[in-house]
């Protein structure tokens, strides 16, 4: 995985601040010559700007400068520097533990005094500051050259730009949940009612699905933004790579896209879908609002959170799409065991979900005094736990395989599917490493990873 380290060059000892490297990544990278002269170095490095020198490009100049120096005292200028770089460098690893802050928004406010007397440093002390643990609660690895470069492309009005950072926006991984479970429930709707997929109207019929999922996308992405834009200072610890915190979209154009989707989507399932579902949306609008706004805020408790997003993902979105499609084709909705199964295992699903999405946000949850049970318990007993949930459920879906009357449920699907995702369940925990944030972010997409396969076997059961 890369693991950026971004160090600014020494300043100038001639003001009160003199012998103070930050770690800030500056916004901006600056524009240097192929090769200066080896006397150049020293002005490139300690000039009173500010420059932006990954580890690789320094140790590159410090070759190249040893190299070609031709003079004793241009090779002990060299050394000189390199020592003292090195020896910045190696704060700043001790500090960031591998990892740093991804853009010039996420200010460490570390600092490390230098000194050399030739150069005109005063004494020679080392210090860190640390306000805060910001630079080391990233959510795994990202570059942030890219993310850098990508706000700028945005914030100079490229269309492309703004784009990708609209589609960064609505959170694609759970997209993909939705999508997901608007064609397994649609699909198993029309397996379920005899005759359905060879007398469907299909003219008829996919414009109104395509508006349905239209529907769902949008509140879904209403959800999602409203929290990104209410936990603006969180994401900047967490999510640092989320188009709101790190400066990719403005919190105006966020505000205009969160409002629009969160009007134009019930407007078309009241137009075009019956009143019970129009309820059932509204009800999943208002608990996905209250998540994220004060002064309810559902999400600063765990238990709360924990039952808003069960309800929502779980519950609501697999029951809203199969009766929407039963009433497309004219046939009366029942309770089949396959529908009632796939919303119990489901809302487990997600509660599960709610739970771990927590695992790499303790540090910024900790600071704005956000309750979860991560913060609480720990990282190492909510994976363990959730991991037990979830192979219970799998254990419960075998059983009722096993127990159900002949021809309720197809045996290998509902057996070996499940079977399968145990065991792959089990595989992915055992390489969890719950001390580094990248292998505790790869946990949780294994964990997204079964609930999308599980919609396969929903189709197949």
């Amino acid at each position: 995985s890369k693991r950026w380290i971004w160090v600014r060059a020494v300043r100038a000892a001639r003001n009160a601040n003199d012998g103070v490297v930050s770690l800030n990544p500056p916004a901006v990278p600056i524009q240097r010559k192929e090769q200066p002269h080896p006397t150049e170095l020293l002005p490139l490095l300690h000039s009173t700007a500010t420059h932006d020198i990954s580890f690789f490009e320094l140790n590159s100049l410090l070759t190249h400068f040893s190299v070609t120096s031709t003079t004793k005292e241009e090779r002990r200028m060299i050394q000189r520097t390199a020592s003292i770089q090195l020896l910045c460098l190696s704060a700043v690893v001790l500090q960031c533990n591998g990892f740093a802050p991804s853009s010039s928004h996420l200010a460490t406010h570390n600092a490390i005094s230098v000194s050399s007397h030739r150069m005109g440093y005063r004494s020679a002390v080392l210090t860190s500051k640390r306000s805060s643990p910001l630079h080391m609660a990233v959510e795994g690895d990202f570059d942030p050259d890219a993310i850098n470069r990508q706000v700028e492309e945005a914030q100079a009005g490229s269309i492309k730009a703004r784009l990708r950072a609209l589609y960064k926006f609505t959170r694609p991984h759970t997209i993909r949940g939705t999508i997901l479970a608007s064609f397994a429930g649609t699909t198993r709707a029309l397996i379920d009612t005899p005759g359905a997929i060879a007398n469907a109207q299909w003219g008829a019929m996919l414009p109104r699905a395509i508006v349905g999922m239209v529907a769902l996308l949008l509140g879904n992405a209403f959800i999602v933004g409203i929290n990104q834009i209410f936990d603006e200072k969180i994401d900047k610890m967490n999510k640092p790579f989320l188009p709101v915190a790190s400066g990719e979209m403005s919190k105006r154009f966020a505000w205009v896209t969160v409002l629009l989707a969160g009007a134009i989507g019930p407007l078309i399932v009241n137009q075009f879908f019956p009143p019970v579902l129009f309820k059932l949306y509204m009800l999943g609008w208002i608990l996905g609002a209250i998540y994220s706004v004060p002064p309810i805020r559902t999400k600063r408790n765990a238990l709360a959170a924990g039952l808003t997003i069960a309800t929502v993902r779980g519950f609501l979105l697999n029951f809203g799409v199969y009766y929407a499609v039963k009433d497309a084709i004219g046939s009366p909705f029942s309770w089949s065991p396959k529908v009632a199964f796939i919303a119990r295992f489901m809302t487990i699903f997600a509660t599960v979900i709610a739970v771990t999405k927590d695992l790499p946000d303790t540090e910024g949850d900790k600071k704005y005094n956000i309750e979860t049970l991560a913060t609480k318990v720990g990282i190492p007993k909510i994976a363990k736990g959730a991991t037990v949930c979830l192979l219970l459920n799998y254990i419960s879906a075998i059983g009722q395989g096993l127990l159900a009357t002949p021809g309720t449920f197809n045996k290998i699907p509902m057996i070996g599917g499940h079977l399968a995702l145990a065991t792959m369940l089990l595989v992915r925990f055992r390489k969890l490493d719950a001390d580094s944030i990248p292998s505790v972010k790869l946990y949780y997409k294994h964990i997204w990873d079964n609930f999308y396969l599980e919609y396969l076997l929903y189709t197949l059961i």
